[in-house]
């Protein structure tokens, strides 16, 4: 089996299934591949929701932990089937990473959605496995904030039609504006 580039992305080759080739003669059967290209093009990915703690519409702290995570509802595997002259394919989708970009520079890649916060935590504490803290304010970068963005990287498995396999490169993405303020101590006699 090699992949084929289907003009969505890369989609497996079945051995077997009938060539591209116009001059390799008909089938009258229908190649796997074309099913998975629907049963994959019918899958609804979500975006991802984007939290922090603090909370991301309130001001983040140069030199304190933020915590990231998306939404637990835009986590879940999805699964889409397609079926035509008795090949029935179905794929599904699960998240495995999120990579953020954290607007002043910085990157963090997290193997999971995250951990929300909760005050089972200690306030100072960094996240277990999804956070990042800023070193700059984000008082000189454009609106005052800087842009976040995350992208969620999907594997997606196939089966059917006697086979199963996998599609590479499914990403979807989200974006939202923090503010990230600095907090000065003032020594008094």
């Amino acid at each position: 089996m090699g992949l084929v580039n289907a003009g969505r992305g890369m989609f497996p080759r079945v051995d077997g299934e009938a060539s591209d080739d116009p001059a390799a003669g008909t089938q009258q059967s229908v190649p796997v591949k074309s099913v998975i290209q629907q049963a994959v093009a019918r899958l609804k990915s979500p975006r991802p929701v984007i939290h922090t703690s603090p909370r991301e519409d309130m001001a983040q702290l140069v030199h304190v932990p933020t915590w990231m995570w998306v939404e637990r509802k835009t986590w879940d595997p999805v699964t889409a089937s397609a079926a035509v002259n008795g090949v029935e394919v179905t794929a599904t989708a699960r998240p495995w990473r999120a990579v953020w970009s954290m607007g002043e520079g910085g990157t963090v890649v997290c193997q999971g959605q995250g951990t929300p916060y909760s005050d089972r935590f200690d306030p100072k504490a960094s996240s277990p496995d999804c956070g990042y803290t800023y070193q700059r304010a984000s008082t000189s970068a454009p609106g005052k904030t800087y842009p976040v963005r995350v992208q969620v990287f999907w594997d997606v498995e196939w089966e059917g039609g006697g086979r199963s396999g996998a599609v590479p490169g499914l990403v979807m993405s989200a974006e939202r504006r923090l503010v990230v303020g600095e907090v000065q101590a003032v020594v008094t006699n």
